[in-house]
Formats: structure tokens, sequence, C-alpha cells
């Protein structure tokens, strides 16, 4: 049944609870309700954080979000990771409600002493659950209203003094309390929030290639990728995250940019997973073995970044499981094992598995696999392509690692539908790939950024890779390096987590042929060795950039945060604006905290100018007031109030990116 003071659409509550919301330790996060009650009584509410061990803070009290509007909320902060709970509370205030008929009968005669009595009688009541050392403030006020020698508006005046609402702010008296059920909230680490991603392939790094195919062309291993690590900390990259790093699968393997025919010589693709030499447990005898990967992810750690592995779960026709287990496959009409296909494509180089077909025996060694890595020190997994399998194995299989293992991160490569990517985030999975790369217009980027750091947020946190191996946005192709810029600062000051594949930094943009999103030349099918030191010798290279996006954001705590994003109106359809904020501790009105305000240019080839409006209250300020921003990118500094002028040309600075101070009033 509905309380008594009834409490609806608390959020946020994903799913009626079915799964936990989820944040990450000092995430703020706005709770909020409807509440309402009959006739014109007054009310109040607020929310209480359960920790996982079982002990509630304080409450925090709940404001209208907007007057009339019956709906509420309130900002929490959860403190540490594990499984939290919150539940809004909801109850009767009849001292607002004497407050607001007194200063409506008092001055008019109407009542008087009735009514100051009244309130009297409500104080006393307040008393008893005052600390001794606090009740001095209410036994004045109840003195107050009972000294019929004092004019009756200085009595009433003495009940409606600040500290008598402060102090009944932490001490309400509260008349039919109404709570709701309590909703649970999943706190992770925060790298499930926030993190630099870097995507390289170990085969590249050191490999020898000879496009003229005068000799053969030689892998690097994983002993010669750690020569790249350090320039990739340099960077300020948190987390490396390697393709596959399994046996390739010899059976229709691919050639050079996704031919049909492979030459002895071609390494084809990392996820045709699956040779004589082993499946998803073993690796790759060119890269090396098990001790050359430990030595890897030790020298990654050392270097302050974190190895996130590819999760692909699908077989090349030459994996052990094929021979093991055929049932776990599909077997067509003709008795053949059926490959991937997205018609007309096809991927004769891949067979799917079937999850219908002996769900436990392949629920069992896909953990074994996941439980084998996460030994050597594995603590994230890319998945590929989640979307093309059941939402049940997922959900059982994040669920056990959980339980374990709470640290370990999965991160959703699943550009597909928006239910399947949501319900992926609701399951379990900590990231998630999105259409970032497609959102390049203000209107596309505007909107769709409201639903991630709003609605989407309790469940889904997105990560915002620039390119992939797969994915090369006409954007760039046509861009030139004003583009790279572009898609490089909005996707790490927009969201907590982006990620760049290699070669993103040398202006890579040669499709495989025109309409393609596919590079030429793809290193998902060859070795792709480059002159990193050449390039930035000779000014090829968006290094620099990089470098002083990811040292910002470990700056900026706002920086770190979806959910305090906020856009501000430019008068000019290709410039951008928006800020992130983090408040100061303890309230302190007269810093606006750590504010980041950001302009771009999103035409990579002309200059455009604007009037950027300001919403000033977002940032911490008045209407009135003027701020100082400091541009991270030239170093100049400007004086700014609520209306600004703004050019930015692509052939000399894309964009903005302001650090905030309040200026001289």
């Amino acid at each position: 049944m509905i309380g008594r003071i009834p409490i609806l659409d608390v959020q946020p509550v994903v799913d009626c609870g079915r799964w936990p919301a989820k944040a990450v330790p000092d995430e703020t996060f706005e709770v909020g309700a409807t509440v309402f009650r009959e006739g014109h009584e007054m009310l109040g509410a607020g929310v209480v954080l359960r920790d996982p061990e079982g002990g509630s803070g304080p409450l925090a009290r709940l404001r209208e979000v907007t007057p009339g509007t019956d709906r509420y909320a309130a900002e929490v902060t959860p403190s540490s990771t594990g499984l939290w709970h919150f539940r809004v509370e909801a109850w009767g205030d009849p001292i607002a409600h004497w407050w607001h008929d007194a200063a409506i009968k008092i001055p008019r005669g109407q009542d008087t002493e009735l009514m100051l009595e009244e309130g009297a009688r409500l104080f006393e009541r307040v008393v008893k659950d005052v600390p001794k050392g606090e009740r001095s403030v209410i036994k004045g006020v109840i003195r107050a209203l009972r000294e019929i020698a004092i004019p009756a508006i200085m009595r009433f005046e003495a009940a409606d003094a600040p500290e008598v609402h402060e102090l009944l702010e932490r001490y309400p008296l509260r008349e039919h309390v109404t709570v709701t059920d309590w909703h649970p909230l999943l706190v992770q680490r925060e790298r499930a929030l926030y993190g630099s991603w870097y995507e390289l392939f170990p085969r590249s790094e050191g490999a020898t290639h000879d496009p003229m195919g005068r000799r053969a062309p030689q892998s690097g291993t994983f002993r010669s990728a750690m020569k790249r690590l350090p320039a990739v900390a340099e960077m300020g990259f948190d987390v490396v995250y390697l393709p596959p790093i399994h046996p390739i699968g010899t059976q229709f393997r691919k050639g050079p940019n996704n031919t049909l025919h492979a030459e002895a010589h071609d390494p084809g693709s990392p996820w045709a997973i699956g040779s004589e030499d082993g499946g998803h447990d073993a690796i790759h005898k060119a890269l090396g073995g098990f001790a050359d990967f430990d030595a890897f992810v030790d020298y990654a750690k050392n270097l302050g970044m974190e190895v996130a592995l590819d999760l692909a779960l699908q077989c090349s026709p030459d994996h052990p499981w094929v021979k093991e287990h055929p049932e776990w496959f599909t077997t067509r009409a003709d008795g053949s094992i059926a490959y991937a296909e997205n018609p007309p494509k096809k991927y004769q180089d891949i067979y799917p598995l079937n999850f219908d077909n002996d769900p436990e025996g392949i629920y069992r060694e896909v953990e074994r696999v996941v439980r084998l890595w996460m030994d050597h020190g594995v603590r994230i997994f890319r998945v590929d392509n989640p979307h093309t399998k059941p939402v049940a194995f997922w959900e059982r299989l994040l669920g056990s690692i959980a339980e374990t293992d709470p640290d370990v991160l999965f991160l959703a490569e699943a550009f597909t539908k928006p239910a399947m990517m949501h319900t992926l985030g609701k399951i379990g999975f900590h990231q998630s790939y999105t259409y970032f790369t497609w959102r390049n217009s203000k209107d596309e980027l505007e909107d769709y950024l409201r639903e991630l750091s709003g609605p989407a947020s309790p469940y889904m946190r997105p990560n915002f890779f620039v390119n992939t191996p797969d994915i090369l946005h006409e954007y760039l192709q046509h861009g030139g390096p004003p583009a790279f810029t572009v898609r490089a600062v909005l996707a790490s000051m927009l969201a907590p987590a982006w990620g760049v594949y290699s070669g993103f930094e040398l202006f890579e943009n040669t499709p495989v042929r025109p309409g393609s999103e596919e590079y030429r030349d793809s290193e998902k099918y060859q070795y792709r060795p480059r002159d990193w030191e050449a390039a930035e010798r000779e000014g090829r290279s968006l290094v620099p950039l990089i470098s002083t996006l990811n040292s910002l954001r470990r700056a900026h705590p706002a920086l770190r945060r979806l959910r305090n994003l906020r856009f501000h109106n430019v008068d000019q359809p290709e410039l951008i604006c928006f800020s992130k904020r983090v408040p100061p501790a303890g309230g302190n009105t007269a810093d606006p905290g750590d504010v980041v305000l950001v302009v771009v240019n999103l035409n990579p080839h002309q200059a455009r100018e604007a009037t950027v409006y300001l919403d000033m209250p977002a940032l911490g300020l008045d209407w009135a007031d003027q701020l100082v921003v400091t541009d991270e990118l030239s170093g100049e500094s400007y004086t700014w109030g609520q209306a600004n002028y703004v050019r930015l040309d692509p052939h000399t600075q894309s964009a903005h990116i302001f650090t905030v101070s309040r200026g001289e009033s």
C-alpha cells in the first residue's frame, strides 16, 4: 500500500531495484523522489545512506527541485567500495506549517495568542530530540513565545530566527514518518568510471614489415612491446589494452586488408582465436610465453598502468574446442560448422559459439579462462561483441567474478541497439563503448551526452574511444589534424573514460576504400610498425596535446566525473561549450570549487566565432559575477562574465580548455 506520506519515482533506481545503481568512492550523485501529501500541510523529506557494514549516515535533507512540482532531490556521496543502500524518508512537518501560518496571522492580529501557544507546544515536542548541549536555543524560543510582556511580532521572530531554522534542519519534528525500501547502490573502484586507455598490438611493436614483399615480416613480442610502454605512460594513460594474444588459426586465414587468401607469412586476425598450439588459455608463441606476459604486466604496473585483455568468445576452425566440443557450435544441414556471417559479409575464419548447446559446459570453460588470466595479473577485460551472446550468461559470469574479485572490471564493446547496450550495463558491465564516434555535430553531442550523464548514468558508464582498429570515421578521414584535435578534446573532456587506438596520435586517416570506415593496411591483418621518433621530430604527432589532456584529467577531479556535465548556450551551431564542476568541500560559497570550462570549434576546416552565454550557477557563481578563465592550452587568461565573445581557428587553436576562478567584484 502507498505510504502515509506518498513517496514515488525514487531515483536512481535501476528497474525497480532489480539491479543496483552504480557509483565510485567520493562520487557525488543526486537522489530524487516525488513527495506530496493531502491538503496544505507541510512536509519534509531526506535520504539516508547505509554503508556495506550496515551503518547509516546522517539524514540529507531533500529540497524541492522546482516549487510546485513535488519533486525533491539531495546529493549524497558514498566513501568506500562495496554494496551500499539508500532510502528516502518523508514526514509531516508541523513546525514548518506553523511558521507559514503564523507569519500570515500574527502581523494581522488573527488568533495571535493561540498561534503563539500552539508554537510553544510544538517546540516543547522538539526538545526531547535535541542533544542537551543544544537545547538552550529551543528552550529560549518556548520562553519567548509565552512572554506576554513582549510584542507578539517579536515573540514570533524569536521562533523564526536563523539559528532556530538551522537547529531544526538537524533535528526536525517529524510526524507520520514514511520510508521507502532500501535501494541498492554498488560502489566500485574508481577505474570503473575514470581512466585513459591506450590500445596497442604487441605484435607490431618491434616487428619488421617489408611492404615490397622482399622478405618475410617478423612479429614483435611482449619484450619488444615493453619498450613502447614508457612512452604510453608519459602520455598519461592508465590502461594498456591488448587485442587477443592467443594462437591464430590457419584455415581461412585473412590476408592484408581482409583479403580472403593469406600468404604463409601473413599473421592473420588476432580475433580468429585458436590453433594446434592452443586456444583462449594459450599465448601465441611468436609473442613469447607466460613469463614474458607476466613481465609485460609487471612493467606496466611499475609505470602506473593496468593491462586490459581482450575477451573474444569465438574460435577459428583450428581451435581445440572445435574438435573437443563440436556441440558448442552450430552444425548446418550439410554437416559443416556455421561460420560468422552478417550477410552479405562472411567471416569464414570465425566460428561463433552456440550458447544453447551445453550452456553449462561453455560457462565453466569461459570462467576458467577468465580466472586463468586474472591469476596472471589481468584485472580488466575488454569484451568483444558481448551483445551477440546471451545476457543471462554475462550476468552469471560477471556476478561470479565480482563475488570473489570485485576489483575486476569488464568493458562492453557493444556497438548495437540501445536496449542491449543499456541492459549489459545494468547486469554488470562496468563500462561500455558508445555511439560517440558517430556523434559529431553539436546537437548530436549535446543530446547524447545529456542521456549518458543523466538518465543512463546510474548503470551505464561510457568509454569514449576516438578510434578503433575497425572504426575510422569520415570526420577523421577528411578533417586533417584539426579533426584529431577536436575529437581528442571532446572525448577526454566530456567523458571520465576515453581511449585511443595506436596510430591516432600520428593522424592515420586513410581508409581501405572511399566510404569505408576500415583502415587501409589494417593492423588487424598485418604487422604495422611505426616510427614514433621520426613522427615527433617532424611534428606529425598529437602526443603533446594528448599528454596535456591526460595531465588535466589527473589534476582536476571535475574531469573524473560524468554526472556533473553541463552545456552552455552558444549562438553558433558549430561551436560547443560545456563545463564540469566539483564544489568545494565545506560548502564555501565564495569558492566555485574545481571548474573546467571547454569551448570547441567542431568545424575542422574554418574559423568560427560566437557569443558564449554561461549558465553562471552551473559554475558555482551568481549571474552578475565575473570570473577569470585561464586557457590550459595557450596559457592566456581572460576576465569573463555571463556573455563572452569567442573565436576559434582550427589552423591555430581548435579549442579552449579553461580553468575557472572567481574574478574581482
